[in-house]
């Protein structure tokens, strides 16, 4: 049984403990054929002014870049009880996920037109929990280092609020 076929016998089972979310998202592909016309700068500006439609990531785990210039990304994201795991907390994932994306954002800002990137390696340091009412977090991610084949990146997820860090990462990414 998957788990979504599970949930659904527990929602008929238990209505009253049983919460729902719709996700829309679109077809990625057009995007990502658009992106690779343009320098990832602009792409990334055009992503973080709604031009283009956000990534079917950024709908599931419900976070969105929110300012970007050459080498550094900033994303601010909601973590809810949906990304709970198994002993109440959010899942490590939802942080990992989130620096992650931020750290290649970052890099993705230095490409020209045609140029991609891949992650290599991700080094996630985890600081807090991040719970249901930790409220909005933001991954902040520089570029350290940007070579001609190879890029590192440095980033640190933090509560909005109360600027607490939640967690650090080291990353980096292969330039093709």
């Amino acid at each position: 049984m998957t788990a979504d076929e599970v949930a659904l016998r527990f929602a008929e089972e238990q209505p009253e403990a049983t919460r729902r979310r719709e996700l829309v998202w679109q077809d990625p592909m057009p995007s990502a054929g658009a992106g690779a016309e343009m320098s990832g700068i602009d792409y990334m500006r055009a992503l973080v002014a709604g031009e283009m439609p956000p990534p079917p990531i950024a709908v599931t785990m419900r976070f969105a870049p929110i300012e970007v210039e050459v080498g550094r990304a900033v994303f601010e994201g909601a973590p809810g009880e949906e990304h709970y795991n198994p002993i109440g907390v959010v899942h490590g994932g939802y942080a990992s996920t989130l620096l992650d994306s931020a750290a290649g954002c970052a890099v993705h800002t230095t490409l020209a037109k045609g140029e991609a990137y891949t992650t290599l390696t991700l080094e996630v340091k985890m600081v807090r929990p991040i719970l249901r009412d930790t409220g909005r977090v933001r991954a902040e991610a520089e570029v350290i280092h940007r070579g001609r084949r190879q890029a590192t990146v440095a980033a640190k997820l933090f509560v909005v609020e109360t600027e607490k860090l939640l967690a650090h990462a080291t990353s980096t990414c292969m330039i093709l």
